[in-house]
């Protein structure tokens, strides 16, 4: 066995000669400076971006294939759907003419009860792909849209009794 050893050291050259001066000094520093922090690599935060981009267009093409909508039950709801939010949509262009200093509180309250309206329309719609019994919940879509109109028209009549007050009618008591 020695003799393997021997014949080891003499088949390979092995650095025995004395480093360079100031190597100690060197060494010494480079042990004693503060390490920076190690940074995670771009390659890896581009993968990790990737991952969490492919997951979340997932998630949003599995979650829109398991909602429905009003207008996903026939084509008589998909077009009291879009009557409604026509509707609505050119309300709310009215109320937009309407608004000033004077109106705007009154018009910021009325919005925020429509958003309110709108929430539970949402949870109406998530109920509607979840539920058997569809009826029930079709005709509280409906009243949830005819709620928003109502909302709608009373802040429109507000807003033009503010504007006009000469066009107050009463008629038997009641103001319209």
């Amino acid at each position: 066995m020695e003799d393997k050893l021997h014949q080891f050291f003499k088949e390979n050259d092995f650095d025995v000669f004395v480093p360079h001066q100031g190597h100690l000094n060197r060494f010494q520093r480079k042990l004693e400076a503060p390490k920076k922090p190690k940074k995670p690599s771009f390659f890896w935060m581009g993968i990790a971006a990737s991952v969490v981009l492919v997951l979340g267009f997932y998630l949003g093409s599995y979650q829109q294939k398991n909602t429905y909508d009003l207008a996903d039950v026939s084509p008589k709801m998909a077009e009291a759907q879009n009557f409604f939010v026509t509707t609505i949509n050119q309300e709310l262009k009215e109320v937009e003419q309407y608004r000033s200093l004077e109106t705007e509180i009154v018009i910021e309250d009325s919005l925020n009860e429509i958003e309110e309206l709108e929430d539970q329309y949402k949870a109406l719609v998530k109920e509607l792909s979840k539920r058997e019994n569809k009826h029930q919940i079709i005709r509280e879509m409906i009243q949830n849209y005819q709620q928003r109109l109502d909302v709608l028209e009373k802040l429109l009549l507000r807003l033009e009794l503010q504007q006009n007050p000469t066009k107050l009618e009463i008629l038997e008591d009641e103001i319209i």
